[in-house]
């Protein structure tokens, strides 16, 4: 019997893989290295507010389900790049088209938390 994957489904993998592209840090990450390979450093630096630790959680899960390719080079002092492999691309891309339609709509969802801010002020 073949497997059909189906991310409704509770026991389906593609939940998990789709919860690491889709939280706070792992969207950021896959947007962030769209721009190129990046150093762990610059980042942290592009990604405001991402911890040390987050990140390189985020990395690692991402790396892990072979969206993110991790390259360390042997220098003094050691560095290592990330950069997205074609499928974490493929990935990034429509996780940017996510995060730009929502900019995209701010101004509407921040009225939407107004008026909801409002009703419950009256109540």
């Amino acid at each position: 019997m073949e497997f059909i994957p189906d991310v409704l489904n509770e026991k389906c993998g593609s939940r998990q893989v789709l919860g690491h592209c889709t939280s706070r840090w792992g969207s950021l990450v896959l947007i962030a290295l769209l721009d190129g390979t990046m150093r762990f450093s610059a980042l942290r630096r592009r990604i405001g507010g991402v911890s040390e630790r987050m990140l390189t959680q985020s990395l690692r899960l991402l790396e892990e389900d072979g969206f993110v390719q991790r390259t360390a080079h042997q220098v003094v002092p050691p560095h290592v790049d990330y950069d997205l492999t074609p499928m974490g691309r493929e990935v990034a891309q429509k996780v940017l088209a996510l995060a730009q339609c929502i900019e995209g709509n701010l101004a509407a969802i921040m009225r939407n938390y107004a008026a909801r801010d409002a009703a419950a002020g009256n109540t």
